[in-house]
């Protein structure tokens, strides 16, 4: 009931993640990035622990394929449980559970993998793949471009409802985390929308942060 994709943008050192589901809220219980180690999606029967221990073992020195291996040793329900990891070096992995729902398979490319279950086909983690390494400019617009190959080629098996779209940068939070929790519309493109007006102030927020005295106006009522 879900497919997302995880990537590194070779250019900067960014990672993200971006994932839409029939379910509600899916960004929230399934996306983690971390600045200099990587990005997970855990789905299906969804465990949220296995993201931040995917994070905590690649931070620990293990590559994407070896943090998955141990999560398989030691997580419970690992047949119900697909993780797909990218580590700070572009390595990807992922996990598949033999009891994964519906029609479950992944693809993987450079500097990303893709994979999803209770799809529409196997063909569309490959398209999402495909429709990523195909985008240019920057990681969250590629992303984007992965998520709406991936509905084009077939998506989910029946109507999607979230989606979410998570990136990190050098900072210790995310630079972006943009959530559709639920629409009867395309959250996929809710995302988009969200995207589009927050991507221009993405690095007036981190400055902020850092050091208020060095940023941009503030763009509300009063702001000076």
């Amino acid at each position: 009931m879900t497919f997302s994709l995880v990537a590194r943008c070779a250019q900067t050192g960014m990672f993200g993640t971006a994932i839409a589901s029939s379910s509600p809220a899916v960004a929230a219980r399934c996306s983690y990035t971390r600045a200099g180690v990587g990005a997970v999606s855990s789905q299906n029967i969804t465990d949220p622990t296995l993201g931040p221990l995917a994070l905590d073992l690649m931070q620990g020195g293990l590559s994407a394929t070896d943090a998955i291996a141990q999560i398989q040793g030691q997580a419970q329900f690992m047949e119900y449980r697909q993780v797909l990891a990218i580590d700070r070096n572009g390595r990807t992995a992922i996990h598949s559970g033999p009891r994964s729902l519906g029609i479950w398979t992944q693809a993987r490319g450079v500097n990303v993998i893709a994979a999803g279950n209770l799809l529409a086909n196997e063909d569309v983690p490959q398209a999402m793949v495909a429709g990523f390494e195909n985008a240019t400019g920057h990681l969250g617009d590629r992303l984007l471009a992965a998520m709406r190959a991936g509905l084009a080629a077939g998506g989910e098996a029946g109507p999607i409802h979230s989606a979410g779209l998570q990136m990190c940068d050098t900072v210790a939070w995310p630079v972006a985390d943009l959530r559709c929790d639920w629409t009867e519309d395309c959250p996929i493109e809710a995302v988009a929308t969200a995207w589009a007006i927050y991507q221009p102030q993405l690095d007036a927020y981190v400055q902020r942060a850092l050091d208020p005295r060095e940023a941009p106006s503030y763009g509300v009522a009063g702001d000076e």
